[in-house]
C-alpha cells in the first residue's frame, strides 16, 4: 500500500451546557443556518495554540453569550465535513445564568430545553446521543431514544 493518507483533520470543540431549574435540568441548543438550517450544540473550530477546553469555552461564549464552567467531559463526534474528517470534543458545562441572547452572524437563536426535548430537536443524531448518554438520569421513564 503506497498511498499516503491525508492527515488533515478539522479539530473542533464545544459544550453540552446545562443549567438547573426547579423543574429539572435544561440544555442550551442553538439554531443556525450557516451549513443549512440546523439545531445543534454550540461548537466551533480550534485556533492555533488553543487547548480543547479553551476552544469550547470561547465558542460557547461567542455563540450563546453564556459564561459557562467546564465540569466534565461529555464525549466526541467524528464525521466528514465536505470530505475532510472532523473531530469535535464536547465538554459538559454548567451555566449559572442564562443571559439575554442577541442573534449574531452564526447563531439565530438559543433555546433552553429539557434533555428529552433537546434530544428530539437536535438535527444531528450524534449530538442527540451525547445529550442522551450524558443526561439519561433526567429523561422521563420510557423516553424514546433516537
Amino acid at each position: 500500500m503506497s498511498e499516503q493518507i491525508d492527515s488533515t483533520v478539522i479539530e473542533g470543540s464545544g459544550g453540552v451546557v446545562e443549567r438547573d431549574t426547579p423543574g429539572g435540568p435544561l440544555v442550551a441548543i442553538i439554531y443556525r443556518e450557516r451549513y443549512g438550517p440546523e439545531w445543534a450544540l454550540p461548537k466551533g473550530k480550534r485556533q492555533p495554540g488553543e487547548t480543547w477546553q479553551q476552544t469550547a469555552l470561547r465558542e460557547v461564549k461567542e455563540e450563546t453569550g453564556i459564561d459557562a464552567t467546564i465540569i466534565d467531559v461529555a464525549g466526541a463526534t467524528a464525521y466528514l465535513a465536505k470530505g475532510v474528517p472532523k473531530l469535535v470534543l464536547y465538554w459538559r458545562m454548567r451555566a449559572d445564568k442564562a443571559p439575554p441572547f442577541q442573534a449574531n452572524d452564526e447563531v439565530r437563536e438559543v433555546t433552553w430545553l429539557t434533555p428529552a426535548n433537546a434530544i428530539q430537536r437536535l438535527t444531528h443524531a450524534e449530538e442527540a446521543n451525547l445529550v442522551q448518554n450524558l443526561l439519561w438520569h433526567a429523561l422521563p421513564r420510557g423516553s424514546a431514544s433516537r
